[in-house]
C-alpha cells in the first residue's frame, strides 16, 4: 500500500515459453534515494505457484529508483529437467563451472519511481529472452 509519501512496489513472472507462472523464483528488492546514491538491498520473496510475490518489503520514504533482482537460473534449470551439459541449447561450457546452464541466469531491471504511485512490474521469461513492462 502507498502513501503520498512513498511508491509500492508488485511484481510477477510469467514463463512465455510454457504460457504458465514461474513459481519458485527468488527476487530481491533495492533502493536508492536518488541517482548517485548507493543501492541498499530491502529483503526479497520467492514467487509463488501463481508467480508472484505478494511480499515485497515496502519502499523507505525518499526512494527514487528500485532495482529488481529475479534469480531465473535455478528456475531455468529445474524446468529444463536434465543437466545443461545435456541439452544442444545451454551455453557452451555451462554446468563446467558450477553454473546453473540458463542463459539468463539472473535479470536485474532498475526503474524510476515517484512517491504516491504502485508499480507493478511483471517480467515475461524463456530460456533465451525477456521482458517487462510497467503493469497495472
Amino acid at each position: 500500500m502507498s502513501t503520498a509519501t512513498t511508491a509500492s512496489v508488485s511484481t510477477h513472472i510469467l514463463d512465455t515459453s510454457t504460457g504458465r507462472p514461474a513459481g519458485s523464483v527468488a527476487v530481491v528488492l533495492s533502493a536508492r534515494g536518488g541517482a548517485d546514491a548507493p543501492w541498499v538491498d530491502l529483503g526479497g520473496s520467492r514467487t509463488d505457484e501463481d508467480g508472484r510475490c505478494k511480499d515485497l518489503p515496502a519502499l523507505p520514504e525518499g526512494t527514487t529508483h528500485v532495482r529488481l533482482g529475479f534469480e531465473t537460473g535455478p528456475y531455468l534449470t529445474r524446468k529444463q529437467g536434465r543437466p545443461a551439459e545435456a541439452r544442444r541449447d545451454a551455453p557452451a561450457g555451462a554446468g563446467s563451472d558450477g553454473g546453473t546452464g540458463a542463459f539468463f541466469p539472473e535479470v536485474t531491471v532498475t526503474f524510476a519511481v515517484v512517491p504516491g504511485e504502485h508499480y507493478h512490474v511483471p517480467l515475461l521469461l524463456n530460456p533465451f529472452g525477456y521482458s517487462v513492462y510497467r503493469g497495472s
